[in-house]
């Protein structure tokens, strides 16, 4: 199995900027690509990025374009969004997640979760 660890998530004013990791341990071999999500009080979990483990692609959501960042580091097994101009809607609860066959937009294809790590964005 994977285990995945997010930090960094904490409270921020509108237009300041957030960096959340996420740590995998295990069997992270077989991991093709790391996704984060995230959960807006009341609403589903939805996409956020994603960035695959060898080749570096990543896939972003439309409503995070421009302001949201990922990336890795292989050798720390880490993945990171940075989270810059950040605003209110963004406050949510943010989880990576792991998917050994590819890179995807839909938490079904996703086979290990993180805890996740709350992001409030005040006005």
């Amino acid at each position: 199995q994977v285990q995945l660890v997010e930090s960094g998530g904490g409270s921020v004013q509108a237009g300041g900027s957030l960096r959340l990791s996420c740590a995998a341990s295990g069997r992270t071999g077989s991991t093709y690509a790391v996704g984060w999500f995230r959960q807006p009080p009341g609403k589903e979990r939805e996409f956020v990025a994603a960035i695959s483990w060898s080749r570096g692609n990543v896939d972003y959501a439309d409503f995070v374009k421009g302001r949201f960042s990922v990336s890795r580091d292989n050798a720390k097994n880490t993945v990171y969004l940075q989270m810059n101009s950040l605003r209110p809607e963004d406050t949510a609860v943010y989880r990576c997640a792991a998917a050994r066959r590819g890179l995807f937009r839909t938490r079904y294809d996703y086979d290990y979760w993180g805890q996740g790590t709350q992001v409030t964005v005040s006005s």
